[in-house]
């Protein structure tokens, strides 16, 4: 199993029981990321041992190449000495050393192979980590604001309470009515106050005619006033 495969699977297992529980969704979504980086840092680990195979296999791969050119020069020394045998001696051990070469390639081959497809996958578990890191923040926001908007439309509600409004009305009609009487009392004593003025003018225009009437018939009897 790769390393994404089992990230994949420890992170489901790891959301399914989360998710049991109905816990707060950032609790789940810290808890998910910080189980991630943990796989990352194993995937890291496994990366590093890959590559330190490889470069153990290229190591012995060297060895057994410098073995077999030592070998060689050795076949070519003996041959210049004229010792035959010798020379097949260490053509013989040419020959090993030469096949474990050829053996050595193969798994170094195979081994570098495996270990770029290593590299790349922690590349992209890598990125799939920070794009989850994008998301979570994402989710948070769209969570806080969701949740604001709840409490907000929990608040509207309460206000939209007939009887709040209700008490609000009544409230109003008591103030109408107190305004009323207190303009009617302000009529009634601009009335009062006017009638009164009213009838001291009455009052002296009536006087006057009365004295008219009185020089009148006084000069009348030949009284003087």
């Amino acid at each position: 199993m790769g390393i994404l495969d089992r990230l994949t699977t420890v992170v489901k297992s790891n959301l399914n029981a989360l998710l049991d529980k109905a816990e707060d969704p950032e609790k789940i979504l810290n808890q998910l990321i910080f189980d991630m980086r943990e796989q990352l840092n194993e995937a890291k680990k496994e990366v590093a041992v890959a590559i330190a195979d490889e470069k153990r296999l290229e190591k012995q791969y060297e060895a057994e190449q410098a073995a077999a050119a030592d070998w060689e020069r050795r076949a070519m020394l003996a041959v210049e000495k004229g010792d035959d045998t010798l020379a097949r001696e260490a053509l013989r051990r040419k020959g090993e050393h030469d096949t474990l070469v050829a053996q050595y390639k193969v798994q170094w081959d195979q081994q570098k192979e495996s270990t770029e497809k290593l590299r790349s996958a922690l590349v992209m578990l890598n990125n799939k980590i920070e794009e989850a890191m994008r998301r979570k923040n994402l989710l948070i926001a769209r969570q806080k604001r969701s949740e604001a908007q709840k409490k907000i439309q929990q608040t509207m509600s309460g206000l939209s309470d007939r009887s709040a409004f209700e008490a609000f009305e009544r409230m109003s009609a008591k103030v109408d009515r107190i305004e009323s009487e207190a303009e009617a009392a302000v009529e009634v004593t601009e009335e009062l106050e006017g009638g009164e003025i009213e009838k001291k003018f009455k009052a002296l225009e009536g006087g006057g005619h009365v004295d008219d009437a009185l020089a009148a018939l006084k000069a009348k009897m030949g009284k003087s006033s």
